[in-house]
């Protein structure tokens, strides 16, 4: 049976030494902590958290044999497709395959930018070429309308009927109405379409509106509050989902705060403080936060009451 996306997902960052190679060593710590959490449904890696803009292609597939070595046999791996062009979009969903992930998470290519809206063609011509090169299930990104990449809801529902291996959406909508009319009509098709939020800036508000998970980059630092939030929103459990908030609340402020562009280097500077990354690296076009929001960082880590991280091995 083919890994149907739901549950809560985390997206894991990538270590760089100081000279900006991968620090594959850090990484499988970072591996193991994460993914030691109870509760979880699958790990995502090769995303935005893991800063894939600047990997090649050599350094994507050796981070995901390094994660299947490490994690493959517990828990289904979802690996990014981000490319710039259809063709090596498809490369990548074939090498995937071949390694063994259990699903993709499609990203929108920079020349929807300029008009895809207006030609949704050039997104199921997208989608055709990676599920031709691979019959892994597909989780499609959809990015905010706004931003000139994210698909009108008519085609997202069409792309669903053409794409069979479609199996849900990472909903990052940012409209709350529109994002509950995506939750409603994709999950409700006949053919249902999960619908994951990772509208990590208002996730209680999200969850309680009905998505069948969430997948999100945080989920790199406080996956086990996600777990509580997100087990207590499908028990009904309001009190325990609001208390689950609360813990969650002054690092989602912090994280998500403005310019977005942000959000995984200040992670990273979270777990630095906190002692699971020996050096806070971030690749170019990325640069280093200032000394004051670093300290913002630091706060919000006392007020939410996380001081330490478990340290496993092997």
């Amino acid at each position: 049976m083919k890994f149907i996306p739901e549950g809560v997902i985390p997206a894991v960052l990538l270590p760089f030494h100081e000279d900006l190679s991968i620090d594959y060593d850090g990484y499988r710590q970072h591996l193991r902590r994460v993914c030691s959490t109870e509760g979880l449904s699958a790990v995502t890696v090769n995303a935005h958290s893991s800063e894939m803009a600047s990997c090649t292609f050599e350094e994507q597939q050796r981070v995901l044999e390094t994660t299947l070595e490490e994690v493959g046999d517990r828990l289904p791996v979802v690996c990014g497709v981000y490319s710039t062009g259809s063709l090596e979009a498809a490369k990548i969903a074939r090498m995937a395959e071949e390694h063994g992930a259990s699903a993709l998470l499609v990203f929108p290519p920079e020349p929807f930018i300029t008009g895809v809206q207006a030609r949704p063609e050039m997104a199921y011509a997208h989608y055709e070429l990676i599920a031709e090169a691979s019959s892994l299930p597909i989780i499609h990104f959809q990015y905010a309308l706004a931003s000139g990449q994210g698909l009108l809801l008519d085609h997202l529902m069409e792309l669903a009927d053409r794409i069979p291996s479609i199996v849900a959406v990472k909903d990052w909508v940012g409209e709350p109405q529109l994002h509950e009319r995506h939750i409603r009509q994709l999950q409700g098709r006949s053919r249902p379409v999960n619908v994951l939020t990772t509208h990590s800036a208002w996730l209680l508000s999200s969850l309680v509106l009905g998505a069948k998970g969430l997948l999100s980059g945080s989920g790199s630092v406080i996956a086990d509050r996600q777990v509580a939030l997100f087990q207590a929103v499908q028990r009904g459990d309001l009190a325990a989902a609001r208390d689950a908030w609360d813990s969650i609340y002054p690092l989602s402020e912090v994280f998500y705060s403005t310019p977005w562009v942000d959000m995984h280097n200040r992670m990273k500077w979270a777990l630095h403080v906190l002692g699971e990354l020996d050096y806070p690296a971030i690749r170019p076009p990325l640069v280093p936060l200032p000394e004051q929001e670093r300290r913002k960082i630091e706060d919000a880590l006392e007020r939410a009451n996380l001081t330490s991280l478990p340290v496993l091995t092997r």
